[in-house]
Formats: C-alpha cells, structure tokens, sequence
C-alpha cells in the first residue's frame, strides 16, 4: 500500500559511524545478509569494518559509499519485512542517492555497491589528498555565498556543493580558496564556519574529471523503471527515461545538491511525513529547517522503527 503522503530519504557521507547498523542487526537478520551480500562483490568484510572499525579506515571514500548504501537499504529492507507503507516519493541526499534508486527498484543492490565503490574511488583519485576542502557555513544566504565564492577563488575552484537549509550551505573547492571564502563569509556575517572532516571535495568543478569517468562505468550498468519516483539532487526533476538518470548521477558528481529544492518539491506534491533510513538523523534536522510542517521520522534502531511505523498507523 502506497501512502500518497510519505516519502523516504537517505543520508550521504558525513552519517557513517562505527558500529551503525548494529543495533537493527541484533533483531534482524536481513541486515547481516547484505552486508555479507556487499562484502562478496567488495572482496573485504565489509561488516567487519563498520562493526569494529577502525574509524579511519570506513572513513575512505570508497569504503563509506557502500558501508552507507548497504546501510540504507537495510532499513528499507527491514521496513518492509514489517509491513510499512510505500511512499510517494523517495530522494537521497548525495551519495544517498544511489541507496534511493535501489530502494525504488531501479538499480540491482549488488551492482550499486560496486558502482558507488568506484565512485568513490574515482573522486579520491581526481583530487590528491589535502589539496581539496569542504566546509559549512551558517548564517548567510544562498545568493550571499555565491558571491563570495567568485571572489575567493582567485583562479581556484571554490563554489556551492550544497544546499542543505536555509542558512546552512556547503562550498566545496581548493583548500586555499575554501579557506579565503571561510574568512570572507565571517566577514559578511556568517554566524559560523566548520571545515568538513572530509578526503575529497564532493559537488564542485574539481571532480569533472571523475565524472567523466563516472559516465564511462555507468554504460555497464543496468537500470530499469522503477515503482517509486526518486527526485534527483542535480535538477530537483523525476526522470523516466535511462540515459538522462544516468547523465544526471554523473553531473551530481560536480553539480550542487539542491537539498531545499528538493524537500520544497515533496512538500508542493502533498507529502507530510518523511523517513529517514540510514545512520543517524542528520536528514531529519535539516528537513526540519526547510519546511516545520513535515512530520520527519529517523529509522535507525528498532525502537526508531516502531515509532515510524505506529506514527504511519496511527
């Protein structure tokens, strides 16, 4: 059954931690069999590392995008199992993206753990180590960074990577010109800036490289209609045809995720309620920022789940 007011998210990099998904394992058995699922087509345990760790270790880019789509999907796996509503409309934020599109049905789960460790490891290898940044700033508007962003970049990259709420916007880019933008926003009035602990400078021109050969690996991958609409962070836009899903996960790579957009246009199609599946509730506070009115339900343990799910029967 489908509950034309429902929609589900799904987190990016930044929610990983060690020990997620534990807790719903210790009840159901489906979590452990995708991970054990995903270590197959990895060739390392992958349950291992996000179990024990180390920290550093699920940290690396291409080890975090499948530990954080298999941890996704888990959720929708076990909401499922237990007999939850369908929603109307699915969206991830990021990477979280990829864990929409096999929730939806569009994409075969073993074939996006291994296209998002690729992902991962082709923006690692566009960008060396400490030569790129990412940092949060609070407190100033989407038109006020913009600006900025043009004039720190004094021939670097720098730029918007995301739009995550009013007042909480991501720039991405050189370290050097992410750290002049950082000054400047303090200047203009930013109430905060916080550099991201971050390997690779996601959503910004420095990673055209790795989406060129992004698009190269997704000619490989199968994709198919899905029974669940997924809005997509480059255009804020629901697609149908193949070529253009995939022309928009490889512009994702360099475009900015329009977060607000995308909650703004879940709101305007009637949805009320959201879940957030994946570690953490990172989605749910930034949501809360964007729209007051929408119900947001994180599902991470299977106290977080019983709620969510009295919350749709009740």
């Amino acid at each position: 059954m489908t509950d034309n007011k429902l929609a589900f998210v799904f987190p990016g990099q930044g929610s990983q931690s060690v020990g997620m998904s534990t807790a719903l394992a210790e009840h159901y058995p489906i979590v452990k069999k995708l991970y054990a699922e995903a270590s197959g087509v990895l060739g390392y345990d992958l349950w291992q590392l996000v179990h024990s760790g180390p920290e550093s270790e699920l940290n690396i880019t291409s080890k975090t995008q499948p530990a954080l789509l298999t941890a996704g999907v888990a959720v929708w796996k076990i909401w499922a199992e237990r007999h939850g509503p369908l929603p109307a409309l699915m969206a991830g934020h990021s990477l979280g993206e990829y864990s929409a599109l096999v929730c939806s049905g569009m994409l075969a789960f073993d074939a996006a753990i291994a296209l998002v460790a690729d992902r991962g490891a082709y923006m690692q290898a566009a960008v060396p180590e400490g030569v790129g940044s990412m940092a949060a700033i609070l407190g100033l508007t989407g038109e006020q960074i913009i600006k900025i962003c043009i004039q720190a970049a004094q021939g670097q990259v720098v730029s918007a990577a995301n739009f995550n709420s009013a007042g909480q916007i991501v720039i991405a880019g050189h370290k050097e010109a992410v750290n002049r933008a950082v000054e400047m926003a303090a200047g203009a009035g930013a109430k905060r800036s916080v550099v991201l602990a971050v390997s690779v400078p996601a959503h910004c021109a420095l990673m055209q490289e790795a989406a060129s050969k992004f698009a190269s690996r997704m000619e490989s991958i199968s994709l198919t209609a899905g029974r669940i609409p997924v809005i997509h962070n480059v255009d804020v836009s629901i697609k149908s045809e193949i070529s253009a899903i995939k022309q928009a996960l490889a512009g994702q790579l360099y475009q900015p995720v329009r977060w607000v957009e995308t909650i703004e246009l879940m709101s305007r199609k009637g949805v009320t309620k959201i879940v957030e599946c994946g570690p953490g509730k990172v989605l749910c506070g930034l949501i809360k920022r964007i729209d007051r009115q929408i119900e947001t339900y994180p599902v991470f343990d299977r106290e977080s789940l019983d709620k969510a799910l009295s919350a749709m029967n009740g």
